[in-house]
């Protein structure tokens, strides 16, 4: 056994992370219109649509998907944000389940928000930065949550995760 950690194990691990929060956030809807302001969400739901949008979005563009435009991303309500991670996961699974993916070829981002110059990864580094993506915000969604008085008790460290032993 590889003492690597595996990208299909991430995976996992995102999986887990977005199933406690969308489970806590069911049990307790008054958070989703908690005021946020990371990355420019102005409520919880905000920042949730971000989390799942990007998940998606980053799936569509490895998987050579045609890209939903942020706009198209629905606000809500939580199901209907939840089924963004839904789509994802296939996505991410086809890719990592196929022997012919070229994980170590350059990948050019077509965005905006970076520097021309800087716009090449490999693919394999977008994967890693997407699966990611989701761990990151949910540690700074479940310190904004306890810091507004409503702990979530969440356990999103690598090392509570079932996804790797």
């Amino acid at each position: 056994m590889s003492v690597a950690v595996e990208m299909e194990e991430l995976l996992g691990w995102n999986d887990e992370a977005s199933s406690f929060w969308k489970a806590h956030l069911e049990k307790s809807p008054a958070l989703l219109e908690l005021p946020c302001g990371i990355g420019g969400a102005v409520t919880v739901q905000d920042f949730v649509r971000h989390i799942w949008g990007a998940e998606l979005r980053w799936a569509e563009r490895l998987g050579g998907l045609p890209e939903t435009p942020r706009e198209a991303l629905p606000a809500g309500p939580l199901e209907a944000l939840f089924a963004l991670h839904l789509k994802a996961g296939p996505i991410y699974r086809r890719l990592l389940a196929s022997p012919t993916e070229k994980w170590e070829a350059a990948y050019t981002l077509d965005v905006p928000w970076l520097p021309a110059d800087k716009r090449t990864f490999t693919r394999r580094k977008v994967l890693g930065h997407a699966l990611f993506h989701g761990q990151r915000h949910w540690a700074q969604l479940a310190t904004l949550v306890r810091a507004a008085g409503f702990p979530s008790d969440f356990r999103g460290d690598l090392l509570f995760s079932g996804a790797l032993s």
